[in-house]
């Protein structure tokens, strides 16, 4: 998540001053950037070596994980607030990480880019896997192991059994609330058990 708006969109949803985990980490900007704006502390968690000490040298406390192998290695309601930023389409097991998310934290924020976005609908209907901001990788050479829409997330929360305390769509850092299914790039839930 690069796009400066869109970052700070997603953190104006955490609380100041909270224990935040970020999974997926990458270089540790989104933390940082909490660390500096909000005054939250926290970790990181990544398996890239690059992204660890990027992390490193940002100042991020980081944890080198692989999370399709599960986050037994915290303990129920450790963190305030669990952010899953565009990780939930690079995981095996999206459902089960979701568990994960709102157990290790008392809320999760989980953003993802909006498979239903329509422009990505105008390029199917051209015969064409979309190519875009959110979605920049050929079909195939992307690192994504699923696609998803903004109402499918709401499904998956709901089917689980977790609670949905808000949902929108963030487009060029502006919310989006109606239609964004349509509307939106990019989906955000903000999920509890």
């Amino acid at each position: 998540m690069t796009d400066l708006a869109t970052k700070e969109a997603i953190a104006q949803l955490v609380p100041k001053g909270a224990r935040v985990l970020d999974l997926g980490c990458g270089d540790g900007a989104m933390l940082a950037h909490l660390q500096q704006t909000r005054q939250c502390t926290g970790y990181g968690v990544e398996i890239d070596d690059a992204n660890v000490l990027a992390c490193v040298k940002r100042g991020v406390n980081v944890i080198q994980l692989n999370l399709d192998e599960g986050l037994a290695l915290f303990g129920d309601a450790s963190f305030d607030v669990v952010l899953q930023l565009d990780t939930l389409q690079h995981l095996r097991n999206a459902e089960v990480m979701l568990l994960e998310t709102v157990r290790v934290g008392r809320e999760g924020i989980v953003a993802f880019p909006n498979f239903a976005h329509w422009p990505n609908r105008l390029s199917i209907m051209k015969g064409r896997m979309p190519v875009t901001r959110r979605l920049p990788y050929q079909w195939y050479d992307t690192p994504n192991i699923r696609v998803g829409t903004h109402a499918d997330l709401g499904e998956l929360a709901v089917r689980s059994g977790l609670q949905v305390l808000d949902s929108f769509g963030l487009q060029g850092g502006r919310t989006v609330r109606f239609a964004p299914n349509l509307l939106a790039g990019t989906s955000v839930y903000r999920l509890s058990r």
